[in-house]
């Protein structure tokens, strides 16, 4: 490790793997889990979560996983094993009512072993698949394992092993309107470094517009006096920089009358005061959601 201007920097090759695993999964977070049902060449049924996981393609729709070898001896686990003889798999979401179950179910149990019946979660029949789904899950996908592609066979290395999704199974009670999703009611949990997780529910979930209707003008394009805000930060600035084009001079102007004359009055004379006064209130404004407002307040300072 070395420390470079505020940094500290690693080489992957320069670490045991044991460290190397706890940076990685200390600062690629937070990641979804998925608590994959499989079943082995006897049809015995075996349940386990990993957050190597995620949706890479919609179509076809694709999700992929990766069961890390042992990091003691670099055996391969269960889920891995099975999937290998019997190419099918449940990928289910975990929610905060799940997370100790699914947490119990990661426990390194003998081959053969129920992971349904030791975390007390409750197996449920897929239609196009063999594996169990998990009934208490907010979504299940029922997948085809199109195939399985090792890293490496040293400890800790994983396997891709990558699935097309058959069915997909969304509790009636986390749907919007129609065939939406709302992520307000899905309440799921991701996984972060150590024994940390994080909930997606309430403040820890908010919104950004997506710039598909109209690109950003850029923060290049914002005038070097706001630009250079002794108030505003870098991530207001790009907020700015989302609109395709600032309000024009008219617009200023009558915001500049009707909402800002008492600003202007108090601050007479006084052109740094009134400055640093229009960036505060702008600064409120994006904050509160209402940037095509801030941008009124800011320009109005050299407004005619």
């Amino acid at each position: 490790m070395n420390t470079e201007r505020g940094y500290h920097s690693f080489v992957p090759s320069q670490l045991e793997t044991r460290t190397l695993h706890g940076l990685l999964l200390g600062g690629i977070a937070p990641r979804p889990i998925a608590l994959a049902s499989t079943l082995d060449a006897q049809g015995r049924p075996n349940l386990a979560p990993f957050s190597y996981f995620n949706v890479f393609s919609a179509s076809p729709p694709v999700v992929i996983f990766s069961p890390a070898r042992r990091g003691k001896d670099g055996t391969t686990k269960h889920t891995y094993e099975n999937v290998k003889v019997v190419p099918e798999v449940v990928i289910n979401l975990v929610d905060h009512a799940m997370v100790h179950a699914c947490s119990l179910a990661s426990s390194d149990f003998p081959e053969g072993v129920n992971e349904f019946e030791k975390s007390g979660l409750t197996p449920l029949a897929s239609q196009d698949v063999g594996p169990f789904r998990v009934a208490e899950s907010p979504v299940s996908l029922e997948c085809n394992v199109m195939r399985v592609e090792d890293l490496a066979k040293a400890p800790g290395a994983g396997a891709l092993v990558i699935c097309e999704v058959v069915r997909m199974h969304f509790r009636s009670d986390v749907m919007a309107d129609g065939d939406h999703v709302d992520p307000w009611k899905l309440d799921l949990v991701g996984r972060c470094g150590g024994n940390a997780y994080v909930r997606v529910s309430g403040d820890a979930l908010f919104e950004v517009p997506k710039p598909l209707q109209m690109v950003g003008m850029g923060v290049d394009q914002i005038p070097a006096d706001i630009r250079e805000s002794e108030v505003l930060t870098g991530a207001e600035l790009v907020q700015l920089a989302t609109l395709d084009q600032a309000p024009d001079e008219t617009d200023v102007n009558e915001h500049k009358l009707l909402e800002l004359a008492d600003l202007f009055m108090e601050h007479e004379g006084d052109g740094k005061a009134l400055e640093l006064a229009l960036h505060t209130k702008a600064q409120q404004e994006i904050q509160s959601g209402d940037v095509r407002r801030a941008w009124k307040t800011l320009l109005a300072f050299n407004a005619g």
